[in-house]
């Protein structure tokens, strides 16, 4: 995240805000608020929620690597930042008259509250798995999603295509539409493999049917338990991996010197370490 400070004004005029050795949610309600008022920054008073969306969600990410990394020093600065993020946005609404941070607050405590009826009420529920079925329904109730396709058109359009994949597919295995097992889901990733092949040949529907590869190869993670964006992810660094060993191998020659064979036996001896 950016240092905001560097953007403000230098001037000899200088906002009031009382240094403390320790500060709290209410100082970051208000250095937020004074950032963003008339004697504040210049950038800060510049920004609407679509030219700060990016840095929510790079935040996000960046608290999400911090968790990766089982970095608790990181993770701390890094979901500062997210909730520097949410103030701010929250911040905006406040001058617009449409809502505040104290009513996002208030919001996110009543939703808490109505979906753990067997926490807070009289519901019964015993296993983690029982809890996600019945949050997905009071989920369901509370949203006025009549239909499963109710359900799909609330996922998160934003979402990373993977996750949004999975999700969808979540919903509709919930209704029944799912092959029994993972032998389906494979029999599917190889006729949409196929159907790629003959697009590419073709030249016509190529982005269409290797959008349908992903989407069934996301159903055979789901069928085996595995994260499609982990997977992904995975494969990006091990990629990385073993490109730095073709260039070490290729021992100071341009790479776009060797020539394909040589390019080969260069990779497939770095996919054996």
């Amino acid at each position: 995240m950016k240092n905001t400070n560097s953007y403000c004004n230098k001037g000899e005029t200088m906002v009031n805000f009382t240094r403390k050795p320790r500060y709290g949610y209410a100082d970051l309600l208000e250095i937020i608020r004074l950032l963003r008022s008339p004697e504040g920054c210049p950038w800060d008073k510049a920004q609407t929620h679509a030219s700060i969306r990016r840095g929510l969600l790079e935040e996000s990410y960046e608290a999400a690597e911090a968790i990766d990394l089982d970095d608790a020093a990181l993770l701390q600065e890094e979901l500062g930042d997210v909730l520097m993020q949410v103030v701010f946005h929250a911040d905006i609404e406040k001058d617009r008259g449409r809502f505040t941070m104290e009513d996002v607050v208030d919001g996110v405590v009543k939703k808490l509250l109505y979906r753990h009826p067997h926490v807070f009420g009289s519901g019964q529920e015993d296993s983690p798995q029982s809890v996600s079925v019945s949050w997905d329904k009071l989920k369901r109730a509370e949203k006025g999603q009549k239909t499963t396709g109710d359900a799909m058109d609330s996922v998160a359009r934003s979402l990373p295509g993977l996750w949004r994949a999975e999700k969808l597919q979540k919903k509709a295995a919930d209704a029944g539409f799912d092959f029994k097992d993972i032998s389906g889901a494979l029999c599917k990733l190889e006729e949409e493999v196929r159907e790629l092949r003959q697009a590419v040949e073709t030249g016509l529907g190529v982005e269409e049917e290797l959008g349908d590869v992903l989407f069934a190869a996301v159903k055979v993670g789901r069928f085996a338990g595995v994260d499609p964006e982990t997977a992904i992810a995975s494969t990006c660094e091990k990629f990385i991996h073993r490109f730095r060993a073709v260039e070490s191998g290729a021992q100071g020659r341009p790479l776009e010197t060797l020539t394909p064979e040589e390019m080969t036996e260069l990779w497939n001896r770095a996919k054996r370490f």
